[in-house]
């Protein structure tokens, strides 16, 4: 009986070797699965265009530059990249590393470049000014910003010109950019259609492609921020160092524009008595004050983009001792009174907040959204009843 099994033990021992060998790579053909897998290729893409206008709005320069980048399922296979574009003609490309190298430079730099960019910003604003007191004042502060400028040049330290000077020889020294690169930038012509292709291949030699239409768009200008005079009721924040905090916020007519068909409109001024380090003011020491009896109201009509969208935010506060309201609208520019400024068809947007659930005194922040339309200019305004209250901190973004 063991001489059976000992044989038996030998059959099965001898059959787990004839299949093993069934798989060894030392039998051709035998075993072995072909590699069906090959590359999937696909690229991102991210719109890095730059662009200047005048302050009329013609366009000065623009680079439609746009930052391609390659992948493929393959992660480690030796994978080659290969990019095509049409039309290729005026297409331009440029080394990933380029732009953040200057971007380090600018850092490195960073009190000059600032000072340069506020010196640009006021160079801008001259040609389009149309107040020859504002443009002496731009030109006053662009003198004094030239000063600060050159003090910041001559104050930058050894270390730092040598860190300048070596990012520029790195610059100089960067490879060109190929169609064969798996981060590239593509500088296009101008606007329009571009077919961008890319094949992506392994080592092993297999293949595929993908494609995809790119469209070039116009460059634009970009929507500028609207000016708020005495934003914050300050004195002395006019652009020309003067104001008293109240200059800006007046009506045209104390007679067309009294809720009370009479007597001043005139905002008072709170001032707040508080050290610096404990301010009751969300900004400076002083706020818009309107007596419970609601005599008094706020105006500005400032500068819009048609067809641009805004978000208008301000703070407010209120007395407790019985209820009261503020309403802050943006009204059209051809409401001329009180009574049209009550009118939905004058007005553009509005909000109506009381003394609800307030802390007396404490500030609480709001915001209005609104839409310019065909309006090249706006009109703020604020009126309030019931118990004395205040705004403070006017602010204005567009919208994107």
């Amino acid at each position: 009986m063991k001489k059976y099994l000992f044989n038996i033990k030998y059959i099965v021992l001898g059959t787990f070797v004839s299949i093993a060998s069934c798989v060894s790579d030392d039998l051709a053909d035998v075993g072995d699965l072909p590699d069906f897998t090959g590359p999937t290729p696909f690229y991102s893409v991210s719109d890095v265009t730059s662009s200047e206008f005048d302050c009329n709005d013609v366009e000065l320069w623009a680079n439609y530059d746009f930052s391609f980048q390659a992948g493929s399922n393959l992660a480690v296979n030796g994978t080659q990249y290969q990019w095509a574009i049409s039309p290729s003609d005026g297409v331009a490309l440029i080394n990933p590393q380029l732009p953040v190298l200057e971007q380090s430079i600018d850092a490195e730099l960073a009190a000059v470049v600032a000072l340069e960019q506020e010196i640009a910003k006021l160079e801008f604003k001259i040609p389009c000014e149309a107040d020859p007191a504002k443009v002496a004042v731009f030109e006053a502060e662009i003198a004094a910003l030239e000063i600060q400028l050159q003090a910041a040049e001559d104050a930058l330290s050894d270390e730092t010109l040598q860190n300048v000077a070596a990012l520029e020889a790195q610059i100089t020294a960067l490879e060109s950019a190929t169609l064969q690169d798996q981060e590239l930038i593509f500088s296009f012509p101008g606007p329009g259609d571009y077919t961008v292709s890319l094949t992506v291949t392994d080592n092993l030699g297999k293949t595929d492609t993908t494609e995809k239409t790119l469209t070039v768009n116009q460059a634009i200008p970009t929507i500028p921020v609207p000016e708020i005079s005495e934003p914050s009721f300050e004195d002395n924040s006019l652009f020309d160092g003067t104001g008293d905090g109240r200059d800006s916020w007046r009506v045209p007519s104390n007679a067309a524009w009294s809720p009370l068909s009479g007597g001043t409109t005139v905002i008072q001024i709170n001032t707040d008595t508080n050290p610096v380090d404990a301010p009751n003011l969300p900004d400076g020491v002083q706020a818009a004050k309107f007596p419970a009896d609601g005599a008094r109201v706020a105006y500005q009509e400032i500068e819009v983009t048609p067809g641009a969208t805004y978000v208008i935010t301000y703070f407010s506060a209120f007395e407790e001792n019985a209820f009261g309201d503020m309403k802050v609208s943006i009204l059209t520019p051809n409401t001329s009174s009180y009574a049209e400024a009550q009118l939905e068809a004058n007005i553009i947007a509005s909000r109506l907040d009381n003394n609800v659930g307030r802390v007396d005194n404490v500030f609480k922040k709001h915001a209005i959204t609104f839409d310019s339309g065909e309006h090249e200019s706006v009109i703020i305004f604020a009126t309030n009843s019931g118990v004395e209250s205040r705004l403070d901190a006017f602010d204005i973004s567009v919208k994107q």
